[in-house]
């Protein structure tokens, strides 16, 4: 990187942190007209600049080359929705409890969001935020690790909020305004996630991991619902009964057993699918 674009960023970071009222999420903050991937950029920052604070922000009006889960694509007008970055520094995490950052992040978009959309709000496992059986937005946590240490975690988030349309092979995305048939201040709307999730994660930092675990179990999506599912085994009924430590999905089927699933062993099968 450039002296240009390091002054650049900068410039950013001084003129546009005042929108966000947290301790430090958001304090460090830039704007994109466009970009790849807002978690590229940020990973790029990591790599060729110096060190970043922990909570900068990278917001982008237009990705063009979002990523969700398992390589999936993300589609978003530019101007319409919510991509955004964020990076953490989660020294005090094990690896054998990344998965409660999983849990943060998905808890501080569910809490921002369920004062507007109400009871039919939900996460779907592992970190997707459902409204009914449509798809209003994803994450991808992507951690970097060092000498066995979580050194820096880009937490990349995509939301749908103003977006009117969407192609025929999304047929489960849904936006706020497809809801509540209102527009909504992205800005604002950002910041009050980054102030929720950072409320998270510092009841994390402190110890508070039974509470963190216990909040994300009680959101989540077809949790103690019978329902159909797709194994690599083949569909079966089940019900979704807990989220263990390490992050896999529990599921007892109709024989009463219990079986674990990480993220490529399960499909949900709703209307929708």
């Amino acid at each position: 990187m450039n002296d240009f674009n390091r002054e650049f960023i900068t410039y950013f970071y001084t003129l546009q942190n005042n929108i966000f009222s947290g301790l430090f999420v958001g304090q460090n903050f830039v704007t994109l007209k466009e970009v790849d991937s807002t978690n590229n950029f940020l990973k790029d920052l990591l790599s060729n600049s110096k060190p970043l604070m922990d909570g900068t922000v990278i917001m982008a009006e237009n990705q063009y080359a979002g990523r969700g889960q398992q390589q999936n694509g993300w589609h978003a007008e530019p101007g319409k929705n919510l991509t955004f970055s964020l990076l953490l520094q989660p020294h005090f995490l094990s690896l054998t409890n990344q998965f409660d950052l999983v849990r943060v992040v998905s808890l501080g978009v569910f809490d921002a969001l369920e004062p507007l959309l109400g009871p039919k709000l939900k996460i779907k496992w592992p970190n997707d935020i459902y409204y009914d059986d449509y798809k209003l937005g994803g994450m991808l946590i992507e951690n970097m690790v060092q000498a066995g240490q979580i050194k820096n975690s880009v937490i990349g988030i995509g939301l749908n909020v103003n977006q009117d349309n969407f192609p025929p092979h999304l047929p489960s995305a849904l936006s706020i305004k497809q809801i509540l048939h209102q527009d909504y201040d992205l800005k604002a709307l950002l910041s009050d996630i980054c102030q929720h999730i950072e409320a998270y994660y510092l009841n994390l930092k402190a110890g508070k991991i039974s509470f963190i675990r216990n909040a994300y179990l009680s959101r989540l999506y077809w949790l103690n619902e019978h329902k159909s599912f797709k194994s690599t085994n083949g569909v079966f009924n089940g019900t979704i009964r807990n989220v263990k430590d390490n992050g896999l999905l529990v599921i007892e089927n109709n024989n009463q057993e219990e079986s674990e699933f990480s993220l490529k062993e399960i499909e949900f099968l709703n209307k929708l699918s």
